[in-house]
C-alpha cells in the first residue's frame, strides 16, 4: 500500500503517451503514402508543355523558341 494515487497517475501518463505515439505513427504513414504519388506537374495538364518548360529551364532552348513551340502545342489541341 502506500502508493496512494501514483499508480493511477502513471497509468494516465502512459496511456496518453501511447495514444500520442499511435497518432504520430498514423500521420507519418499517411504522409509517406501521400508523398509517393508522383511528381506535381504544375497544373499544365500536358506532358508536352511540361517537357518544353523543363527544356527552357535547363537552357536547351531560348525564350523565343519556347514561345513558338508552346503556341504550336496549344494550337494543336
Amino acid at each position: 500500500m502506500g502508493w496512494s494515487w501514483w499508480g493511477m497517475g502513471l497509468g494516465m501518463i502512459g496511456m496518453a503517451l501511447f495514444w500520442v505515439a499511435i497518432v504520430a505513427l498514423t500521420v507519418w504513414v499517411v504522409l509517406r503514402v501521400a508523398g509517393t504519388r508522383g511528381e506535381w506537374t504544375g497544373g499544365t495538364g500536358s506532358p508536352a508543355l511540361r517537357i518544353l518548360e523543363e527544356r527552357l529551364a535547363r537552357g536547351e532552348i531560348d525564350l523565343e523558341e519556347f514561345r513558338a513551340r508552346k503556341g504550336a502545342i496549344e494550337s494543336a489541341r
